[in-house]
């Protein structure tokens, strides 16, 4: 049997959801001649008999009745396509991977992402958090569809989309003798044991850089290649260190003072897409949120609290 024509099954549909061949050509916008020519062609086609004429109406028969139950399951796998489709144009619906750095992935962004996900319920989340050169090739391998890393590394198969900068802060133990001040400038670490970021790190390049131009000393006894590790090493006594607001925020409380630091130095980061895709409309969406809540916890200060 060759394949069946659709708009007959949806003649045969229509038949059996209105009870006429009149209403069934009114629903479908078409006239009554061609109803009950589909209907003919597909009785033929399936050499059954589909319904029975009871004076000027026409009754299902029993065939006809167990027909429509595999028809009506195939409709309704249609609608839930298309009501997918429509919950997906209107940013309502999908499936959004991302990878992060840890600096975003350990509190600040998981909270953005619970926030975002509260208006739209049938959107499916994947957050993974990875260092930024392993978040920039899974971009770039199609393994995620978002990804947010240090602005300096670059992709050719990856699109950059450059976000507010963060100032640094500095990180000191509770009760140390610095956190009386306000703000911090280099000459004050002189002589301090300090804990420094990977040499990955661009923001360990310039931190070196600030403290080099000041001509000031400290004590190199620690360096680990993420700032949450370097927050805690803090909060234990074991030294100083400079890192983003935004993992300074996360350990405030948990045995860390955060202070500014001047001179400026900034924490620089992107939000990476795949360059040969189309930016689907909620991962357009969700970059712009983003970029507008971290900007808002920039200007809120909320970096150097104590």
């Amino acid at each position: 049997m060759r394949g069946l024509n659709p708009r007959q099954i949806e003649a045969f549909r229509a038949v059996l959801l209105t009870g006429g061949v009149s209403s069934a050509a009114a629903l479908m916008n078409v006239t009554q001649p061609a109803v009950s020519r589909m209907i003919r062609d597909l009785q033929r086609q399936l050499g059954l008999t589909l319904f029975e004429r009871r004076g000027t109406g026409l009754v299902p028969t029993s065939e006809a009745l167990s027909l429509y139950a595999e028809v009506e399951r195939a409709f309704v796998g249609l609608d839930r396509i298309a009501q997918m489709a429509t919950e997906l144009r209107t940013r309502g619906a999908g499936f959004l991977r991302i990878a992060a750095l840890p600096a975003l992935a350990n509190g600040f962004l998981p909270r953005f992402v619970g926030h975002f996900l509260a208006d739209r319920p049938k959107l499916d989340v994947v957050l993974s958090g990875l260092v930024s050169h392993a978040v920039v090739a899974a971009v770039a391998q199609g393994q995620c569809d978002l990804g947010f890393a240090e602005a300096s590394i670059e992709h050719a198969a990856v699109r950059h989309e450059r976000m507010p900068a963060a100032r640094l802060v500095a990180v000191l133990p509770e009760g140390h003798r610095l956190a009386r001040r306000k703000r911090l400038q280099p000459r004050d670490f002189e002589g301090e044991s300090f804990i420094s970021l990977g040499h990955s790190s661009v923001s360990r390049f310039r931190i070196d850089r600030v403290f080099a131009a000041h001509g000031v000393n400290r004590i190199m006894r620690i360096e680990t290649p993420l700032s949450e590790i370097a927050c805690s090493f803090a909060a234990s006594g074991a030294g100083v260190t400079l890192c983003e607001p935004f993992t300074a925020t996360e350990y405030a409380t948990r045995g860390i003072v955060v202070r500014p630091f001047e001179p400026r130095v900034d924490f620089e980061f992107a939000a990476l897409s795949a360059a040969q895709r189309a930016l689907p409309a909620v991962t357009r969406e969700f970059i712009d949120a983003f970029r507008s809540h971290v900007a808002a916890f920039l200007r809120g200060g909320q970096s150097a609290r104590p």
